[in-house]
């Protein structure tokens, strides 16, 4: 193995742990919040707006980010810079959960987190190549619901046996490992694409385009515009759905409140972290439309199960449905931009847009969902949720193209090259 191939392997050991840690400080501003907030007598309507504020500025800093992120040779400085202004936003909601300083801590969140998604998917890409990163998204995901799941149990138990406010301390603490993690992978530039060809024995991989189309060109391509319409309506059935039931077990319970939240996010982690690789591997010799549908269907099943079960410790075996969903959505979103965006030179742009469609519909789902639940009653909601959920299933099923075929296309004509391996 020579040095250069080395330094591939170590930077893919680092990108693990990388992934690991940074859903650590992800998890930490997920239900959590709404737990938080409610405990310090916000409501729903109010918990609603106070999230909408964070999916906002994330929508808005999507497609400029994704733009910065393909123009930046160094995406580790971006991530590093990112994971700083998370650890300042933690410490922000643990100074005080009123009114400026949450909506602050939202607003920059919001800011810092569209910068992450997009810089691991180039780092990513960029070591491995375009024929090799379904099974790459794969393994991030895996090492990212380890990390949520990890990170939901301390917080739990932080929240349980401390304060509320004690998860928010430790999500920045977390903040170290991560950017330690992230200054161990070498940089992703000519050295790095480089050594990543001499490792595959193959062509350059798509990161590096040989030319690079119009942005206008991207927004006419059909396959594009539908997945992002199939992403909003994923995010508007599925945005709102556990902050509201982490919202209704907070008023119901008096003990064991943070456990069964903590639990809520352990479940679907550990199916996130059985099923992704599997997912990726699937995905090339399926394609994508058959997971998607599969991982879609789980959103409506998931909301009619919230709407009907009493029980709060119920909640927890209903998230199974939601690890199928984040396996399939989470592997699939920067799988699919590779496919259309990935030799074009807009790789990080396309994810960018549709995080953008996913910011909107997220938008949506958590203030139309605490608007009804404030007043017609939290099932009334969750059956709205269920209906946002069949959509996206249908969208999926009768108008989204299939995207392999892009790669099957790209790969043709190489094919006549002889075999190094």
């Amino acid at each position: 193995m020579t040095n250069a191939q080395m330094a591939i392997s170590r930077s893919l050991r680092a990108l693990d742990w990388l992934n690991f840690f940074l859903a650590n400080v992800q998890t930490g501003f997920g239900p959590f919040i709404a737990s938080y907030l409610t405990a310090n007598k916000w409501t729903q309507g109010e918990i609603g707006v106070a999230l909408s504020v964070g999916t906002a500025t994330a929508m808005l800093s999507q497609v400029p980010a994704g733009a910065l992120i393909d123009a930046l040779r160094n995406k580790k400085a971006a991530g590093a810079a990112a994971i700083i202004a998370i650890a300042a936003c933690a410490l922000l909601l643990a100074a005080s959960p009123t009114l400026l300083p949450v909506l602050a801590a939202e607003l920059f969140h919001g800011f810092a987190s569209c910068m992450l998604t997009p810089a691991i998917a180039a780092i990513s890409f960029a070591l491995v190549g375009h024929r090799a990163l379904g099974d790459r998204l794969g393994r991030n995901a895996r090492f990212a619901s380890i990390g949520s799941a990890f990170a939901a149990a301390a917080m739990g138990a932080f929240g349980e046996y401390s304060s509320a406010r004690a998860v928010f301390w430790l999500t920045a603490a977390l903040t170290v490992p991560a950017v330690i993690a992230l200054s161990m992978i070498e940089d992703t530039g000519r050295a790095t694409i480089t050594a990543a060809r001499e490792r595959a024995a193959a062509p350059p991989p798509l990161a590096q385009p040989e030319h690079r189309e119009s942005i206008a060109s991207l927004l006419r391509d059909r396959r594009v515009l539908v997945f992002a319409a199939c992403i909003a309506l994923f995010h508007l059935s599925n945005a709102a759905m556990l902050n509201l039931a982490a919202g209704e077990v907070t008023a119901h319970m008096s003990d064991n409140v943070q456990l069964v939240i903590a639990a809520c996010i352990i479940v679907p982690q550990m199916v996130v972290a059985a099923l992704s690789p599997w997912v990726g591997r699937s995905a090339e010799r399926w394609g994508r439309r058959p997971l998607l549908i599969m991982g879609f269907a789980a959103l409506p099943v998931r909301a009619l199960l919230f709407a009907g079960i009493s029980s709060p410790y119920l909640l927890a075996p209903v998230q199974l449905f939601d690890g199928i969903s984040a396996a399939v959505f989470g592997v699939m979103l920067p799988l699919i931009a590779a496919d259309v965006a990935g030799g074009k030179g807009h790789y990080n742009l396309c994810i960018g847009l549709f995080g953008l469609t996913a910011g909107i519909g997220a938008t949506l789902s958590t203030l139309a969902a605490g608007f009804i639940a404030d007043r017609f009653g939290n099932t009334v909601s969750f059956m709205g949720l269920a209906v946002a959920g069949v959509l996206a299933v249908v969208l999926v099923w009768t108008a989204l193209p299939e995207t392999r075929d892009t790669i099957d296309d790209e790969a043709a004509e190489p094919a006549h090259k002889p075999s190094t391996t």
